[in-house]
Formats: C-alpha cells, structure tokens, sequence
C-alpha cells in the first residue's frame, strides 16, 4: 500500500512539474524575470469597468506614462482582492509577469500596500 501510494504521490509531483513548465512557456514568459510595479492595486470589475467578475489588478505606469493593467494569477487575486475590491490602494507589486493573450498576468510573489 505505502509503495503505491508513494509511487502516485511521485506521478503527480512529476505533471505537475512538467505542466506547470510548459504553461509558462505557453504564456510568453520570458525566462522568469522579477520585476517590481508601482501603482494602483484595484478591481478589475468594480473599480475599472473591465471585467464582468472580481479580479485583482495592478495599473501602472511605464516610463512613458502609459498605463499598463497587470493581473493578479488566480491564487494571489482571491488573496489580496478584499482589501481592494471597494477601495483602490497605492502600492507595489512584485512578481513575475506573462501574457495570456492580451492581457498582461504577473504572478505574485509580494505586495505592499499603503
């Protein structure tokens, strides 16, 4: 019994891995680099209208002063979306980030809000 479950157990680690691998590449990740955005961490839905359900998002600028939405990854959005679903707050948001067709995703490793 403990071989066959410890032989799953490894199975599933293992498409973990390999899935987990291939969605970033799929995504248009670009070997992975953090980066740290300023800005708005806000509602996607309630706040900026784009959206039809809840999600958390990150509006910042660029150097040249175009506004970028980033998207929270599905996990961290659940996480910190109540502290921003009625009330925007400024702060920083630091993660990797892909893109999933047009939209810019980033996933979370640390935010600070002020």
């Amino acid at each position: 019994m403990r071989t066959i479950l410890a032989s799953l157990f490894v199975v599933a680690a293992t498409v973990l891995l390999v899935s987990g691998g291939t969605q970033a590449g799929e995504k248009g990740d670009k070997g992975g680099k953090e980066v740290t955005l300023k800005g708005t961490v806000t509602c996607a839905k309630c706040d900026l209208g784009k959206e039809s359900t809840c999600m958390t998002v990150v509006v910042a600028k660029n150097k040249e002063g175009k506004e970028t939405v980033y998207y929270f990854d599905p996990t961290s959005s659940k996480k910190y979306h109540a502290k921003v679903c009625t009330e925007a707050h400024e702060g920083t948001v630091t993660g990797t980030v892909s893109k999933d067709g047009e939209k810019a995703i980033i996933m979370v490793k640390k935010v600070d809000l002020k």
